[in-house]
């Protein structure tokens, strides 16, 4: 008698674990599913945010060279960044052009 309640007691806690990861499971694929709406949700709003803030560095910048003073030490220094930028990019690409150079010189001897 001892030995069919044990044995009872036991298959109803194995059929409640049971039940329990079915629940757990379902609830883990939600979370799951979740995770990834959000995920990819706090993707495209960095994308805005991205683009609003690209928006507002061009407004300023066209603002101060238009001659708004409050913007314009703002866009001189955008420039001057850009212009430096720009030097970088042809002192890079005038290196390419005098090791291209070079290496025809090598070809032909």
């Amino acid at each position: 008698m001892a030995d069919k309640r044990v044995i009872t007691t036991l298959e109803s806690r194995v059929k409640q674990l049971l039940d329990d990861h079915k629940r757990l499971s379902e609830v883990a694929r939600e979370l799951t599913a979740e995770v990834a709406k959000l995920k990819a949700e706090k993707r495209a709003l960095e994308e805005e945010n991205k683009s609003l803030r690209t928006d507002l560095q061009r407004k300023e910048l066209a603002e101060g060279l238009a001659g708004d003073s409050r913007n314009r030490d703002k866009a001189r220094a955008r420039v001057n960044r850009l212009m430096r930028e720009v030097d970088k990019c042809i002192a890079l690409l005038g290196g390419m052009e005098d090791e291209a150079a070079r290496a025809t010189m090598n070809e032909a001897k």
